[in-house]
């Protein structure tokens, strides 16, 4: 089994439970562990898979929290640096009628995972990268370290996976730098997923094909667009096909995306090192089919890592 390394943010989501309330007009708000590769690394971790985590909490309660929830998950949390100086990140999130998601972020110590900290973690031992960015292209230490890391893992000839994770409320003022860093990365890693609304955002189009289109020019990476609840489009080399979901009642779509890179990253680790990158189209559908079930099966459920706790092998059946 290949080892994954997922490296970002953790932070705690504030979840307000007054469904179809704006964050301006919710009062209760239950705390949760969050964080794009937080969540991935825990999806694969409770498939089974060997997951690490490289990011940076506070040295209080929230982070304290995060480490014993991963650890709880089976995410091996050595690489979970502590910050005394700052406090746990925080994203408060209102849930709509549909399940879709409104974020309002109070960042702290995500931001300081530092190339110094990464110097420490043996990169060597894995061979998987996943870097999920939401937080990550903003500046400060994260972001060097980040781009470090990948370009390390270049070196070393690993797999790299990508998924950018807009926020416009991150980069409502910044977009242009969102997306020309997002770029870099898809140019230079051998997956990524974005979401419909993610692709057409980085292409400047307006429609699924033109930003698929646009997408494959720009790399020969193998991406995937998720489509919600219609499925995912796969383009692998000159094939692309839309996979459909499976139909679920959703609670609350935080983390189906994770879930989603999750599955298919574990699935991933089971394939024998050298063919990870001369994996076919039949290869990727059948992952991505599977992949869709981790996805739609997490939106039955109020938070990503409590949907996590209902996942294992059997959702591939």
């Amino acid at each position: 089994m290949n080892k994954i390394l997922c490296i970002g943010e953790a932070l705690i989501d504030m979840i307000c439970t007054d469904k179809g309330k704006s964050l301006a007009d919710g009062q209760n708000f239950l705390k949760k562990p969050g964080g794009a590769p937080t969540n991935v690394a825990a999806a694969i971790a409770a498939l089974g898979g060997h997951a690490g985590l490289a990011a940076k909490v506070g040295n209080d309660p929230f982070g304290q929290h995060l480490v014993y929830t991963m650890q709880q998950m089976g995410v091996d949390t050595r690489y979970m640096f502590r910050d005394a100086g700052h406090f746990t990140t925080i994203a408060f999130v209102s849930l709509m009628e549909n399940g879709e998601r409104d974020f309002v972020f109070s960042r702290g110590a995500d931001s300081q995972l530092s190339i110094e900290d990464m110097a420490t973690v043996p990169l060597p031992e894995y061979n998987i990268f996943h870097f999920g960015s939401a937080t990550s292209f903003l500046p400060g230490p994260l972001y060097e370290a980040y781009k470090s890391s990948r370009n390390k893992a270049l070196q070393q000839g690993a797999f790299i996976s990508f998924d950018p994770n807009y926020r416009h409320d991150l980069f409502k003022n910044n977009q242009s730098f969102f997306i020309s860093n997002s770029m870099e990365f898809i140019a230079s890693c051998n997956y990524y997923k974005v979401s419909d609304e993610e692709a057409m955002m980085l292409t400047a189009t307006s429609t699924l094909g033109d930003a698929a289109n646009a997408l494959g020019e720009k790399s020969a990476a193998t991406f995937t667009i998720t489509l919600g609840k219609e499925g995912t489009l796969l383009c692998h080399k000159e094939q692309s096909k839309i996979i459909p979901s499976i139909p679920v009642i959703p609670v609350d779509t935080t983390g189906a995306g994770d879930a989603f890179v999750g599955a298919l990253l574990y699935l991933l680790s089971q394939k024998e090192v050298a063919s990870l990158h001369h994996l076919g189209f039949d290869d990727w559908q059948a992952m991505v089919h599977n992949a869709n079930k981790a996805g739609a099966r997490t939106c039955e459920y109020l938070g990503a890592m409590e949907a996590f706790k209902h996942l294992n092998n059997a959702i591939f059946e």
